[in-house]
């Protein structure tokens, strides 16, 4: 896969190093630390998803930061990443980190979309389903700044790829998944947003370790 790092979200790396100068370089490195710390700090500690923290115990999540530069070679990059996981049973689930494009929502929104209709015409429904995470998402009737907002925030703007097999399974043994996202609102609404905006700077910081 070209233009992309490869990591393995593990439960047994807290943290990789990093200088300063990874601020002006956005490393892979640095770029992997801080969605760790937001998949571990925020979507497994607060059970913003409680299907997360089983496979990161299990290290079957995959982590791909991709250097794409335009909309059509970052298609081709998801495909590519879903024969892999095809070909790799044992890999539970991806997440494609895109530190340099999308940085616009709407224009996030319209890559989404290219990306829902292209997997159709693969094949992929019933296969695979995508959740969408980006710094400013915000949902439809929602306001920018309203706390809900925060449920599908990340650092970067990123699209997590999912075996609907394995969410079948997920949500057999969980029971009524339909009350998940009113609950995390309300844990969105309880922390507030200046703890939420503290979380996040929180998971970006490189000094969280020091």
């Amino acid at each position: 896969m070209p233009n992309s790092h490869l990591y393995l979200l593990s439960s047994r790396i807290d943290r990789i190093p990093i200088t300063r100068n990874d601020i002006m370089l956005l490393s892979d490195e640095l770029v992997t630390t801080q969605t760790m710390n937001w998949v571990k700090d925020f979507i497994v500690n607060l059970d913003v998803c409680p299907f997360a923290k089983r496979e990161v115990d299990r290290e079957s999540v995959r982590l791909v930061v991709l250097r794409s530069k335009k909309t059509d070679v970052a298609l081709e990059e998801l495909m590519s990443e879903i024969q892999w996981l095809d070909e790799q049973p044992d890999t539970e689930t991806t997440l494609l980190v895109f530190p340099t494009l999308f940085k616009d929502f709407h224009r996030y929104l319209d890559f989404v979309e290219m990306a829902e209709n292209l997997m159709f015409d693969q094949g992929c429904e019933g296969v695979y389903q995508l959740a969408t995470f980006h710094p400013n998402y915000c949902f439809s009737g929602a306001e920018p700044e309203d706390v809900s907002n925060y449920t599908n925030r990340s650092p970067y703007p990123m699209l997590h790829i999912l075996r609907e097999a394995s969410m079948d399974k997920a949500i057999e043994f969980y029971g009524d998944t339909s009350v998940i996202p009113e609950q995390n609102i309300e844990k969105m609404e309880t922390l507030g947003k200046e703890k939420l905006d503290a979380m996040f700077t929180s998971c970006m910081s490189l000094d969280k370790d020091e």
